[in-house]
């Protein structure tokens, strides 16, 4: 299709034109967050077969560099805690040491606690907003200045859970609704030095942070009664596809499905609809989140995932 200026167009799901600005990312230096497993590891896989080099920074090292390893030549792993400035910068530098510069960042790093805010134990909590939020700024913070050294592009990974504010996940979703909009801050920021800033909302997606949720015992039941599509897991696979050709474009937007996308229209009346749905769920769910508070202890019951264990482990030291 042809737009009114000549020029290669699509159209997007508002329905107005765009020009195509799908690019490849053969040869550049993509450093991913998280990369230990999930969709960082599965990103960072499918960029590498892309022809990227790929720089994997994140806490579990084990994990990551078995990641590095499938990938091959075209990957190294770094460890360094997203909220750990000192061990971050180190990570980056080393980075670009070893690669020579950074082209895209793809701040995927994030954890996830179960719980409701009157009972959650507090650290865990808190955690949250340390990986998920201010573990973004600091990420792009410090590898900024090789980003826009090579007209690059940051891509953050918000969530779902950004539009959609769930019991429970107060925490996640104000951390993610945090990230969307440090985004659209930043990318009128850097926009004339040539940088281009992303950000991606996933739904649930098949990976370990929310296969431990759904374990959970209640919050597991109180997730699994989500209605329709905004309740459906989709597999890794699919996530992937979605934010591989984000990438490949340096999309501004990445939603996974696109359904995801308009719900944004409607973002004003979600929050009335979620809470007269939760009225026959919540109290019942609320007793037995003491419940098992009192059976497993606060922190037990709040942990979810490897990432989110790991990551709340580091508090403790």
């Amino acid at each position: 299709m042809a737009s009114l200026w000549g020029l290669p167009t699509r159209w997007t799901l508002w329905g107005l034109p765009t020009r195509w600005t799908t690019r490849n990312v053969r040869g550049k230096v993509v450093l991913v967050t998280g990369a230990a497993r999930g969709i960082g590891a599965g990103l960072a896989q499918r960029l590498a077969a892309d022809g990227a080099k790929v720089a994997l920074v994140g806490l579990e090292a084990g994990e990551q560099q078995e990641v590095a390893d499938r990938i091959g030549r075209a990957a190294r792993s770094w460890e360094a805690d997203v909220t750990d400035w000192k061990a971050l910068t180190a990570a980056v530098e080393g980075v670009v040491e070893h690669f020579g510069g950074i082209d895209v960042v793809i701040a995927n790093a994030g954890i996830a606690t179960t719980g409701f805010v009157r009972s959650v134990d507090p650290e865990a909590f808190e955690r949250v907003f340390e990986v998920d939020l201010l573990g973004v700024w600091r990420t792009f913070r410090v590898t900024l200045p090789y980003v826009v050294e090579r007209r690059g592009y940051l891509l953050a990974i918000s969530s779902l859970a950004a539009i959609t504010h769930a019991p429970g996940m107060a925490n996640y979703a104000a951390a993610k609704a945090g990230v969307e909009a440090f985004c659209n801050s930043l990318r009128a920021e850097v926009a004339h030095l040539g940088v281009k800033v992303g950000v991606a909302h996933p739904t649930w997606i098949k990976t370990d942070l929310v296969e431990s949720a759904d374990a959970h015992p209640v919050f597991g039941k109180l997730r699994g009664s989500m209605p329709g599509p905004i309740g459906r897991t989709y597999p890794l696979s699919f996530a992937l596809d979605c934010l591989q050709a984000g990438v490949r474009r340096r999309a501004r937007t990445i939603h996974v499905p696109r359904w995801v996308g308009a719900l944004k229209v409607f973002r004003a009346f979600l929050p009335p609809v979620i809470e007269l749905g939760s009225r026959s769920r919540v109290p019942s769910a609320d007793e037995a989140a003491l419940a098992d508070i009192a059976a497993r202890g606060a922190r037990e019951s709040a942990v979810t995932g490897h990432g989110g264990r790991a990551a709340t482990e580091v508090t403790r030291t």
